[in-house]
């Protein structure tokens, strides 16, 4: 948002959103409004669809760039009846643009902001660099309050080092194995008096909980002390607590990209997708590194099936590689 806001200063930057990632942009200061969209199905949806395209009409845009890509997306980026409409060219959707961008169907490597950025310089914008373009989340100070409490309350205190693993993914494709994540967890708190805070979706509170316990009952009483569960943490609480964290370890998922928007050492662990794409886009002298199984011939892969069966691109990551790369940062 800000290279949009520094190339047109006076304009007026509305954001049309889904209530999933609504937080993530909400409380940009580059952004004026946040429209979040709730998604319908069927003939309601539609619906409800085409009314949200008359009122994104009504307010006259100038300029609408289609990021997503989806048929709904362009949908409401035609209805908008913008002038200057910028997509992908994607079969059956093309004429809903002005502007079309080609978007192969490989999966290339090549940063995923660079593919979306190219819808930028086909209107004229430069190439995007990493230091100044940064993706953005801004720190809720609510949030931050909310989770400075939590962590008093599980007796972390400023002078201990604190380590943030994320064990969930979006799909079994990205998903490292719990008793890999049981291994790191309990070097990362085993003699020294590091914080280890064990997170995950809203949908895998179960396998946290597994992590945490089975950690514990590796370490002992008063190791396992410091491997903490604190409940679910909302996206801007996640966020708050990156910023009180001395590293991240965790999967290319969601919670990866927050923590790209902090300055926070992260560990990220790559399966079925490649660094080159997915790695924390973000100032490259911020520290952090991509652990994964190397090459494979299965390498990157659609995510619909595993060819050989086995998650290899998963399992054959082990945990000592990631131990490794993330005491090189908690150690400090």
């Amino acid at each position: 948002m800000g290279a949009l806001r520094d190339r047109f200063p006076g304009a007026s930057i509305t954001y049309v959103v889904e209530p999933h990632a609504a937080a993530i942009v909400q409380g940009n200061a580059d952004i004026d409004d946040v429209l979040v969209a709730p998604r319908e199905r069927g003939l309601r949806g539609l619906t409800a669809d085409i009314a949200l395209g008359r009122a994104l009409r009504a307010r006259r845009f100038d300029l609408a760039i289609d990021f997503h890509g989806g048929p709904r997306a362009s949908l409401l980026t035609w209805l908008s009846a913008s002038p200057t409409r910028v997509g992908y060219e994607i079969l059956g959707r093309s004429w809903m643009y002005t502007h079309r961008v080609s978007r192969p169907r490989a999966l290339r490597a090549r940063h995923s902001v660079e593919n979306q950025w190219d819808l930028l310089t086909a209107i004229g914008f430069d190439a995007p660099d990493r230091t100044r373009n940064r993706v953005e989340m801004p720190l809720d100070p609510r949030a931050a309050a909310t989770v400075a409490a939590r962590l008093t309350d599980a007796g972390v205190i400023r002078q201990h080092r604190l380590a943030v693993v994320h064990v969930s993914a979006g799909n079994p494709f990205r998903r490292w194995p719990l008793e890999h994540f049981v291994a790191v967890v309990s070097a990362l708190a085993h003699g020294q008096d590091h914080r280890i805070v064990v997170t995950s979706g809203p949908s895998e509170t179960e396998a946290a909980a597994r992590v945490v316990a089975d950690a514990r009952a590796t370490l002992g009483a008063v190791e396992g002390s410091r491997v903490l569960a604190c409940g679910e943490f909302s996206l801007v609480e996640l966020r708050a607590l990156l910023e009180r964290a001395h590293l991240y370890v965790g999967g290319d998922s969601g919670p990866l990209h927050i923590a790209a928007t902090t300055n926070v050492p992260v560990v990220a662990l790559f399966g079925p997708t490649l660094p080159a794409r997915s790695m924390p886009w973000r100032d490259p002298r911020l520290p952090m590194i991509a652990v994964d199984a190397g090459e494979l011939p299965c390498r990157p892969c659609d995510q619909r099936r595993c060819a050989p069966g086995d998650f290899r691109c998963l399992t054959r990551i082990p945990p000592e590689r990631v131990v490794e790369a993330a005491l090189r940062w908690l150690d400090g």
